[in-house]
């Protein structure tokens, strides 16, 4: 009902629509999207079922189709769930991660793990994930529970502008990610501030007049970072979204790095998010509908070598959603993350072109990704609908290899 309530022609396993909406799919008609659902997979012998539920119809995936994995979460069965169950769930990983390497032709693959509440929840989800907004986005496993707080009627439908009404922060927004970030979230139809340091005032200013929203120079590592921060949102009648995308590189192997480059990495890319987002939660500014969203990167969970400050930072950011996620959820709000891999940007540009195909390379995707790719995995978290989803990371990477 989700995705046809969205425009999408749903049709059923015989090809045959579920209503008169819905239509029929003719023999040779490609479809873009398939939904499996392996929720009532209770043995491993159970799983074989997945042969003739997907075979037949992966044949008639077009180009840049969408494949979702329906599952149920092994981490958060019920009390008492026979040890087959959460076999045969957690098995749903490695075949959806596999699957996601044989498609090819830009198809992608995820598993959508669902906890109690989670069905009610997963719409938005599934609206992402089958869309061409997840496009680098392949192998991956979303879990989804009961939502942190109610949602608005209608907040599952609300069209092309989901955030309209909301009030977001986006950090390091004056080019590349950020950039892309801010002018996404505010077409989506949120007001922005645009956060960044003052040696890009101009950038900054000229991406704040093109999404509409305002720009604040501000240096988030410096002590009076939160409280103009908070100040800012205060004249706002609050926040809903704060995006940490403000990021450095100090890049030199461990035994050249200089201990106050290595530590103006860690404060920038980890240290100023984790005191912005206790202090706007301690302020109250950040409540009931929230969402903080953190940019990781594939650095920090595999490393890399030369970035030992990086993936430092970048492990971090994801430390950071595992301790204030549910201190947020208990009021209402959302954290996650991102994690980028091989994206295609202005500074990518510059680094040896064989370095860069190999970068492709390493994806199943067989390519890099763009800063609107990212910009979308935020901007799904950002959306009101999406709040069964927290305490995650989706990496944007077209399934790297690496950390995988």
């Amino acid at each position: 009902r989700s995705l046809a309530a969205a425009g999408a022609r749903v049709v059923g396993p015989d090809g045959a629509g579920g209503d008169a909406t819905a239509g029929t799919a003719a023999g040779d008609e490609r479809w873009g999207g398939l939904v499996v659902d392996a929720t009532a997979a209770a043995s491993p012998a159970d799983l074989v079922g997945l042969v003739g539920a997907c075979t037949p119809h992966l044949r008639r995936l077009a180009r840049g189709a969408h494949v979702v994995v329906l599952g149920l979460d092994p981490d958060r069965l019920a009390a008492g769930s026979p040890a087959a169950v959460r076999v045969a769930q957690r098995a749903l990983e490695g075949f959806t991660r596999s699957l996601g390497k044989e498609v090819g032709g830009g198809r992608t693959v995820q598993l959508v793990l669902l906890a109690e509440g989670g069905v009610g929840a997963m719409g938005s989800t599934l609206r992402f994930l089958l869309s061409g907004r997840s496009a680098f986005v392949s192998g991956q496993v979303v879990r989804v529970g009961a939502p942190v707080h109610d949602l608005p009627p209608g907040e599952e439908a609300r069209g092309p502008r989901p955030l309209a009404g909301r009030r977001a922060v986006v950090t390091g927004a004056a080019r590349g990610i950020g950039a892309a970030v801010a002018q996404l979230l505010g077409a989506r139809g949120a007001h922005v501030v645009c956060v960044d340091v003052p040696a890009a005032a101009g950038d900054l200013a000229a991406t704040a007049r093109a999404v509409g929203g305002e720009p604040l120079v501000l240096d988030i590592t410096s002590d009076l970072a939160p409280g103009r921060l908070a100040d800012a949102c205060e004249r706002l009648g609050g926040v809903d979204v704060v995006v940490h995308n403000a990021g450095i590189t100090r890049d030199r192997r461990l035994r050249n790095m200089r201990p106050d480059a290595f530590a103006a990495v860690l404060d920038v890319n980890v240290g100023a998010p984790l005191r912005l987002t206790e202090h706007l939660l301690g302020a109250g500014l950040l409540g009931r509908g929230g969402r903080v969203v953190g940019v990781s990167s594939l650095a920090g969970i595999a490393g890399n070598d030369g970035q030992t400050s990086y993936a430092a930072s970048k492990a971090g950011v994801i430390g950071l959603v595992d301790a204030l996620a549910p201190r947020a959820a208990a009021a209402g709000t959302t954290v996650n993350a991102v994690a980028p891999g091989f994206i295609e940007t202005r500074m990518t540009a510059t680094v040896p072109p064989l370095t860069r195909q190999l970068g492709r390379r390493l994806a199943s995707l067989g390519q890099g990704g763009l800063p609107v790719d990212v910009a979308e995995a935020i901007a799904w978290f950002a959306e009101p609908a999406t709040a069964g989803v927290h305490g995650q990371v989706l990496r944007v990477c077209g399934q790297s290899l690496l950390g995988a």
